[in-house]
């Protein structure tokens, strides 16, 4: 059975979901600890420049393919050429992929709120989460807990599922958001973090650093996925991309930055190192959280605020699959959202054992969880995004003037999107295959 193609309920909405899928664990888990191995301050800076002369482009024109195609991934790029259908698919393939080893972190928080509630004693975090990623039944069970969470709002539609969603959860991120950075603040010697943000160490400025900060906005705004195209599909005609462009960059930024102040003057205060990795947000923060008083309060806090945020991420990534499955094969929304859980379950628990009982299992020399980190984060978004590019600005012909009253920044517009953005991202995707 076909059902009526959704449209947002206002521009409100809209970008309150927008802003939801592009803030996430991107932001709070991914940007703090890669800002971390980077240098701090001079890393920030060449961020920002990059979203704000690079990264808008395949933002602006994944919207607006979106927007003007009124399909889903496959159905828009096949409605400008019948030949770019197969450019289609590798959206949904793109956000399958990405949902099996996100959705996994995505456990890992939903373990850690779980542990914070119930005040279980912890002598070492870095082993303690080691053994948790190891014990391969729990795990799973919450890989698949919170891979459930996230299909049940995306199978209640755009209205009732996705928009109720964003419109509960942002609002929870940002007061609890709030919150955390008052109390960050307030720890001695917090100007250190403060300073480690906001003073550049030219030094260490270097092209890992450029590629790094590349791939970074390119995730945090995400780009790449389908989902902002998913997203723009069911934009109404009256509503302005152009607004919507500037509020989700400015928003993800802001967020971006709230998070470094929440997350770095905790680190300093206790004399730890910002260049932790990926294991920041679960080991070094809780080890900071079991010291200071109601500790433990602080931890779940945080851990919801981080719950809240890859849900409506978690969401908007579901939706790209979804709605390509359900418009290109006339299937309900329900149906599709069946079919898709059972395929990212049998990636991710996988994926998920790839830490324990499948930890000698590789693809190219990585473990699975790190293949999919690796081809997607590498491959299939700044691919994606490229071929974006080439078919907003040669195909759709899409103008700068559109949106941009000032023709001279028109025109640079037009030059970013048909050859400085694609040049950008093709040499982004030569160097990650290296």
């Amino acid at each position: 059975m076909e059902e009526k193609r959704p449209v947002w309920t206002s521009r409100y909405t809209f970008i309150l979901a927008a802003i939801g899928s592009a803030v996430g664990l991107g932001n709070i888990w991914r940007f703090p600890y890669i800002m971390g191995q980077y240098g701090g301050a001079v890393f920030l800076l060449v961020y920002l420049l990059l979203i704000v002369t690079i990264c808008f482009i395949p933002l602006f024109a994944e919207l607006t393919v979106g927007k003007i195609t009124k399909k889903e991934c496959i159905g828009a790029f096949e409605s400008v050429n019948p030949k770019f259908k197969i450019l289609g698919f590798l959206n949904p393939l793109t956000g399958i992929l990405i949902s099996s080893f996100y959705f996994i972190v995505g456990g890992w928080i939903v373990y850690y709120i779980y542990i914070s509630l119930t005040n279980v004693h912890i002598v070492n975090y870095s082993e303690y989460f080691s053994d948790f990623t190891q014990n391969s039944i729990p795990a799973c069970i919450c890989t698949l807990t919170f891979l459930f969470s996230c299909i049940y709002f995306t199978a209640r539609g755009v209205k009732k599922g996705i928009e109720f969603a964003n419109n509960v959860l942002m609002p929870l991120f940002a007061v609890i958001m709030i919150g955390l950075i008052i109390f960050s603040l307030q720890l001695p010697n917090a100007h250190l973090g403060l300073e480690y943000m906001f003073k550049p160490d030219f030094s260490k400025l270097d092209s890992q650093m450029f590629l790094a900060a590349l791939g970074q906005a390119l995730f945090t705004l995400s780009i790449g996925m389908g989902a902002l195209l998913t997203y723009g599909s069911y934009i109404s005609e009256d509503k302005s991309i152009a607004k919507t462009t500037y509020t989700i960059i400015f928003s993800d930024t802001i967020f971006a930055l709230l998070s470094g102040i929440m997350i770095f003057p905790a680190i300093f205060s206790f004399g730890l190192e910002p260049n932790s990795g990926a294991g920041l947000v679960f080991v070094t923060l809780p080890h900071i959280f079991s010291q200071i008083p109601y500790g433990n309060v602080v931890s779940c806090a945080f851990f919801i605020l981080l719950l809240a945020a890859a849900v409506t991420s978690g969401i908007s990534i579901l939706e790209v699959p979804v709605a390509s499955i359900s418009e290109r094969l006339k299937m309900t929304r329900a149906k599709a959202c069946y079919w898709v859980f059972l395929v990212i379950a049998a990636i991710a628990i996988p994926a998920t054992l790839s830490f324990g009982a499948l930890s000698e299992f590789k693809i190219l020399n990585k473990s699975i969880f790190d293949f999919l980190d690796f081809s997607t984060s590498n491959v299939l978004m700044p691919l994606n995004a490229f071929f974006i590019c080439i078919v907003a600005g040669w195909f759709l012909k899409i103008k700068g003037e559109m949106f941009i009253k000032n023709k001279y920044i028109a025109k640079l517009f037009d030059f970013g999107l048909k050859f400085a953005a694609p040049f950008v991202l093709l040499f982004l995707l030569i160097i990650g295959l290296n």
